[in-house]
Order: structure tokens, then C-alpha cells, then sequence
């Protein structure tokens, strides 16, 4: 092929590509008038182009129509309108679970395990025996002491009778008998020792000791729970430390149990913010009286508050210059540069600290063409007439 047959080709395949720009991208014939395209070329391939923004004005972001239409009908923007939000109105922490009362039992003397009365899993109630070290020693020392408090009590009542023994022998008798019972009272005392009892009302752990095992007093026998309530200490920020009060309802759920959640109320709070952590130390209570929580568990503990109520706003809306960050507002179909202090971003809406009330308009697209005080005109409303000269 020649080269002026390439050349032409060419030149169509370039014109047929600007008029299919023009015609599909609408900020096209802004960049085409601003490079010296004849408008009324711009206007034939896209009509409504017909009316181009002045020299130096760009197109609103994202591809909506904010030029300015003929007659001064204002700048084409999206608005959206001010919602309110709040922040601090709730606390969410993990924290971990312990049975109300806990205990681990151990021995009182020193001995053989003889008798065991209770398994894993077992419900007690305070004062149950649980187990029994060897007594035969006991026994024969409480016996023996009997014997003793008998013969001490008949010669101290035949002493008490009788007007041939002085007063000073009466006396003796008498502590005599005393001393022989302190010495019964103590005898039935290390017997009883021999039996190792429940502390606490609860539920028996698993048994760590076998018959036949020698303990001490330093031995772990078995753990008892008093799970009817359990006791969930978690860790919140400090700026809830003075909104938190002992009896405020909290709400808890467990890895164990999911889908189940838990009510109970607060029990305590601490006295001091950890300095290292900044939080506080908090302790809610939980009823347990179907047995379907265990001490030790972790748990998701979540507290609701009143909250602070900010105006939230559109992330598009929200401009930066020098100043700081501002969004624009529409009053009477004018746009006002309202500043703006950012509580909190969240995906969707932005809290803000700012002259706003629920439900005024600030605009979301079309931004770059909005200026102070300028005339704006919503999009997907009517445009005013223009009176015709």
C-alpha cells in the first residue's frame, strides 16, 4: 500500500477514535475545547456538549455532569444527606471466667488415704466428708482420754461430797477434771482431722489422691466449684472508667456456646486505671443455674452506653486545604464551606464535630467545580427557567 493511502487511513482511524472518546467519555469535549477543537465539531458529535464549561474549569469528579449550564443555571452536584452517629456507646473485651467460690481441699493432719466417699463431678454440700486418712492412733488417744475424764470426774464429785478433804484438795480434783477434758476435747479434735471435708457447697474436680497415698498438710486432695454464678473479670479503656457502675447490665457469650448469650450485671469495678495498659480492671457476675458454664472459659463481654451523637457525613464529602478539612453545604441553592473537626472514620460515614444538622445537604460529587457562595443545582432536579430575551 502507499504511503498517502496509509497516511489517510490512519487520519480516519484517529478521527473515528475522537469521535467515539467525545461521544462516550462526557469530560471529552472539555479537554478537546480547551486544546482549540471548534465546539460546534464537539457539539455535532455530542449535542449536549453544546454548551462547554469556560477556559480553565475542569469537570467534577466522578464522570457526574458539574459543568456549568447555559443561562447560569449553577454547578451540577450530588448531595447526600447529614445523618447523626454515635461513639462510646458500646464496650466490647474478652475477658475470663471463674466460679464464684473455689477451693482446693487439703488434708488438716498427716496420713494414709484409707477411704475415698466422692468422684469427678459430684455435687457436695458443706461439711460432706470426702475422704478418710487412717485413725486407729486417734481413736485409741480419744478412748484413752475418756477413761482418763471418767476417773478424774468421780474422784472430783467424791472430793466435792465428802467434808474430810480440804479445800486445797477439793481444787486440785477439780482442775484435775478440767485438764481431763481439755485433753478429750483434743483427742476427738485430731480425730477428727482424719476426715477431710467439703469447705464450700459445689462440684467436685478430679480427685488427685489414691487410697494408699501418704499426704500432708500440703497436699491437693481435690478442687471444689461453686459454679451457680460465674465471675468474668475483663479489662476495658479508660474512658469507661467513670461510666461503668457496679449493677449496669453486660452481656456475654462464650467460643463454647455459640449463638447463646449470657446476661448478667457488674459486680465490681477497680479502684485505679493500669498506668502501662491505660484500662481498667472490671468484674461482672453471670448466673450459671443450668450448669452449661465452666470456671476458666474466655468470654465476649459487651457493655451498651448512651454514647456522644456527632453529625456523620459521606467519606466523599469530606475536603482538605490549609485550614484543614471542611465540607461543602448547600443553603438556598448556594454552597458553604462548613469546617469540620473528624470524631471518627468508620466505612460508610464519618463522624464529625461541626455547625451540622440531621438531615442538611452536603455535596458528595462535583466538588471540584464548587466555590464559596457559588449558585449549585442538585442532580435528578429540575433546572429553573432561564427567562428568554
Amino acid at each position: 500500500m502507499r504511503i498517502w493511502k496509509q497516511l489517510l487511513l490512519s487520519i480516519v482511524l484517529l478521527v473515528g477514535a475522537l469521535c467515539l472518546w467525545v461521544y462516550l467519555v462526557p469530560s471529552a469535549g472539555d479537554t478537546l475545547a480547551k486544546a482549540g477543537v471548534p465546539a460546534a465539531w464537539i457539539a455535532a458529535v455530542r449535542p449536549e456538549t453544546a454548551s462547554l464549561p469556560a477556559e480553565g474549569e475542569g469537570a467534577p469528579r466522578g464522570g457526574q455532569a458539574g459543568r456549568r449550564q447555559g443561562g447560569g443555571q449553577g454547578t451540577l452536584i450530588a448531595t447526600r444527606p447529614v445523618e447523626i452517629g454515635t461513639v462510646n456507646d458500646r464496650l466490647s473485651a474478652i475477658g475470663d471466667g471463674e466460679a464464684i467460690q473455689s477451693v482446693v481441699v487439703m488434708p488438716q493432719a498427716t496420713g494414709t488415704i484409707e477411704e475415698i466417699m466422692v468422684s469427678s463431678g459430684d455435687r457436695v454440700t458443706k461439711g460432706q466428708v470426702l475422704a478418710r486418712l487412717d485413725d486407729d492412733e486417734q481413736t485409741i488417744l480419744r478412748d484413752q482420754a475418756q477413761v482418763l475424764l471418767r476417773s478424774a470426774s468421780e474422784k472430783a464429785s467424791s472430793y466435792r461430797n465428802a467434808r474430810s478433804f480440804s479445800r486445797l484438795e477439793v481444787l486440785d480434783a477439780q482442775i484435775a477434771e478440767e485438764t481431763a477434758q481439755l485433753d478429750l476435747t483434743n483427742a476427738e479434735l485430731a480425730l477428727k482431722r482424719r476426715s477431710i471435708v467439703a469447705p464450700i457447697d459445689g462440684i467436685v474436680g478430679i480427685v488427685a489422691v489414691n487410697i494408699g497415698d501418704n499426704v500432708t498438710t500440703t497436699s491437693n486432695v481435690v478442687s471444689i466449684d461453686n459454679r451457680s454464678e460465674l465471675l468474668v473479670d475483663f479489662w476495658a479503656p479508660e474512658r469507661f472508667a467513670v461510666a461503668v457502675k457496679p449493677g449496669m447490665p453486660v452481656e456475654a457469650s462464650s467460643v463454647s456456646r455459640p449463638g447463646e448469650v449470657f446476661n448478667g450485671t457488674v459486680e465490681a469495678v477497680d479502684n485505679r486505671v493500669d498506668p502501662a495498659s491505660r484500662t481498667i480492671r472490671i468484674r461482672a457476675k453471670i448466673p450459671n443455674g443450668d450448669d452449661a458454664l465452666r470456671a476458666g472459659m474466655s468470654f465476649n463481654v459487651t457493655m451498651r452506653f448512651e454514647g456522644e451523637r456527632f453529625p456523620a457525613v459521606d467519606p466523599l464529602a469530606v475536603q482538605w486545604d490549609s485550614q484543614g478539612s471542611f465540607v461543602w453545604q448547600v443553603r438556598e441553592d448556594k454552597s458553604v464551606k462548613t469546617r469540620v473537626r473528624i470524631i471518627q472514620r468508620n466505612p460508610d460515614l464519618v463522624l464529625v464535630e461541626a455547625e451540622l444538622a440531621e438531615g442538611d445537604s452536603v455535596v458528595t460529587e462535583g466538588l471540584q467545580r464548587v466555590r464559596e457562595g457559588g449558585t449549585v443545582r442538585i442532580a435528578g432536579q429540575p433546572a429553573p427557567e432561564v427567562a428568554s430575551k
